[in-house]
């Protein structure tokens, strides 16, 4: 876009520019992704208990859960300074989310060495919440969680050898013992993250090596072999950095994977962080819908879910056009991720502004990314009603119908679990189902 064009357009219209250059691209792969990918036709037929079918009963179904995840990491939980804070957010979590993301550094989980911090009553580290604390809201709340991470070289404890088989010992052991605990109450674990990204003051000489994501993926095998292991990365070497199968981040996976090591999931991560003076700049290949589709299109080829891991899009500030600029851009991703026959996942990173790390950890001045859902006195940001308004309603199924001729009722829904409702001679009979896109269940018989 020139100079010129720019002259007279306000943020909003600026940033979201992307977006409106391909939107008859951009909702042509929405909407038939949406109906393709998430939904199929689902099949109820009733029949009495002498196995008769019954015409003429009125059915109600209503999705209750989603079978893609929707998610954010669950990083405050009991972390606020408020007990009311905590407790709103332990009420708004569930509302929108099926899934969280876990603390799993390891300098948190063990910052000296056998002192661990896995049980409820161990010492508080901010943003750390224990496992069994988080699990403990998971299982209540029927929402999956999600580790991250296993091997983080930045979160190695400063306390491990800095020999590399040394270190490679103590990662043993950590995995070990990080399994024993949660590897039957834990599906997902992401392996590694960021590996790409430059090495920082705190790697370990682990992390230099030539066959490091291979030997990371190829150890959390040995002791998670029944659980499902993702590799995680930097959103910049994933989506402006974007060279089809020559990207490095595709190129990585493609040779642990011809190395025969086993990997389950694909994590991108979607943090845009910049200053608002290179906000335009910065945005114009991550809001663009043809790069988006093209990105996911490629390393869906590898025939592995792929998952939206960590996302930040900012709001600059708490007035009107900043909070409605984030909602926009939250909205349009959303859906485009949603409709991707490869993604299987998108997770929020930080739900209320002011509590993350720095820049965004102040929650106050001109440079801070207040990248939340809810802003920091816990109150909902527009884009939290965006979401609430797609995961909730638009993305729901409730349907009201009367069984035909044959006693059957037929609806088109999207994947997840459903609560049926039978209306018989004055009983009702409730059953529960479950609407998978990885099985060719579609027509469940109910008797009654």
């Amino acid at each position: 876009m020139t100079i010129a064009e720019r002259i007279g357009m306000n943020r909003k219209e600026l940033i979201t520019a992307p977006f409106e250059k391909e939107k008859e691209y951009m909702e042509y792969r929405i909407k038939t992704g949406i109906e393709e990918n998430r939904k199929d036709f689902l099949t109820i037929e009733v029949r009495g208990k002498n196995g008769n079918v019954l015409p003429g009963v009125q059915v109600e179904l209503e999705q209750k859960s989603h079978q893609f995840m929707f998610g954010a990491n669950l990083f405050l939980l009991d972390e606020m300074e408020t007990e009311e804070k905590n407790q709103e957010y332990r009420r708004l979590f569930p509302k929108l989310f099926n899934q969280a993301t876990l603390p799993f550094y390891w300098c948190d989980l063990e910052p000296e060495p056998g002192k661990t911090r896995y049980g409820k009553d161990s010492v508080r580290i901010y943003r750390r919440p224990n496992p069994e604390l988080c699990l403990e809201f998971c299982e209540e709340n029927q929402i999956t969680p999600k580790a991250h991470c296993l091997i983080f070289d930045v979160f190695t404890p400063v306390w491990v050898p800095g020999d590399i088989e040394q270190s490679r010992k103590e990662i043993h052991r950590h995995l070990h013992e990080v399994a024993q605990r949660y590897n039957k109450r834990i599906r997902d674990w992401e392996v590694t993250n960021e590996t790409l990204i430059p090495l920082r003051p705190m790697n370990t000489p682990l992390f230099s090596t030539d066959n490091y994501v291979e030997w990371c993926f190829e150890t959390a095998h040995r002791y998670f072999p029944a659980n499902r292991l993702l590799f995680n990365e930097s959103g910049d070497f994933v989506w402006p950095d974007f060279q089809g199968t020559r990207s490095a981040y595709y190129q990585l996976i493609e040779r642990a994977l011809n190395m025969g090591k086993h990997i389950d999931g694909i994590g991108m991560q979607y943090h845009v962080c910049c200053s608002r003076e290179d906000e335009v700049k910065k945005t114009e290949k991550f809001y663009d819908p043809r790069r988006l589709y093209d990105v996911m299109d490629t390393y869906g080829r590898f025939r592995i879910p792929l998952q939206i891991t960590e996302i930040t899009i900012p709001a600059y500030s708490n007035m009107q056009q900043d909070e409605e600029v984030q909602a926009e851009i939250v909205r349009n991703l959303y859906r485009i991720w949603f409709s991707h026959p490869a993604m299987e996942g998108i997770i929020w990173w930080n739900m209320v502004d002011g509590y993350a790390f720095a820049p965004e950890g102040s929650g106050e001045g001109e440079n801070v990314f207040r990248g939340g859902l809810l802003r920091h006195d816990m109150s909902k940001k527009p884009v939290w009603y965006v979401l609430d308004e797609l995961i909730n309603r638009e993305w729901h199924t409730r349907e009201s119908r009367t069984t035909d001729g044959w006693g059957k009722v037929t609806v088109r829904g999207f994947y997840g679990n459903y609560r049926i409702k039978i209306f018989y001679e004055n009983r009702v009979v409730e059953r529960e189902i479950s609407l998978n896109c990885r099985d060719n269940v579609r027509k469940f018989e109910i008797k009654i």
